[in-house]
């Protein structure tokens, strides 16, 4: 596929650059580990990979992109048009009836995101469905034990989370329940690690919170 000189730069830091760009005419989403900085290339490639095999799982799966290419270095996923939650800020009851829906198919599907407390991981598209992107740490393994259905449960719990912050009306009982009971491991990290974690990824990385946006690295 030839490009085009159309891109756009999404995000720059130590993992690489992220592109919109066309292939024959088309918008994608395209990952360039080659970009990354030298200590934090390897693990950018095992977080592509990682990407690469949970997209490829959910070949078909609408609101997830589409798994275009992937050769080691270049990874190219489909461009899904919408706008990441923190800026469209979902207030409509049907939002997030269907993002339950998707998550429950990621799940039937083997894949546990692990990374949805981050608002920009949820896209609005343009005709107000949920879709969602970045799965460089998703769970890809297929097995549905114990550890499998704990992280499921922590996916639903995030996705509430913003439920409640968005369209807390429309919570029911039983959501509201898990909200107030985390699982053991993300109470035991918000008393541990959370800390540290923050700090490597705002010093190193530029993350900021909700924000998920690295900085652009000149």
């Amino acid at each position: 596929m030839d490009s085009t000189d159309d891109t756009h730069l999404l995000k720059a830091d130590e993992l690489g650059r992220i592109e919109l760009t066309c292939r024959d005419g088309v918008r994608v989403i395209r990952r360039d580990i080659g970009a990354a900085r030298w200590w934090a290339r390897a693990f950018a490639r095992r977080a592509a990979a990682r990407e690469a095999r949970a997209l490829a799982k959910l070949a078909g799966v609408d609101g997830v992109p589409a798994l275009l290419g992937w050769n080691g270095r270049e990874l190219l996923r489909g461009y899904i048009a919408g706008a990441p939650m923190q800026q469209a800020q979902p207030r409509d009851r049907a939002y997030y009836r269907d993002a339950l829906r998707l998550l429950a198919l990621l799940h039937r599907r083997g894949i546990v995101h692990n990374d949805l407390a981050k608002e920009p991981n949820w896209l609005v598209r343009e005709d107000g469905s949920p879709a969602l992107v970045d799965f460089q740490i998703a769970w890809t393994r297929g097995r549905r034990g114990a550890l499998f259905r704990l992280l499921a449960r922590e996916d639903l719990r995030h996705l509430l989370k913003h439920k409640r912050t968005y369209c807390a009306d429309a919570l029911s009982a039983r959501q509201r329940a898990i909200l107030a009971t985390p699982a053991p491991h993300a109470r035991l990290w918000r008393a541990t690690f959370k800390r540290l974690y923050k700090l490597v990824a705002r010093r190193i990385f530029g993350y900021w919170d909700n924000e998920g946006q690295g900085r652009i690295r000149q």
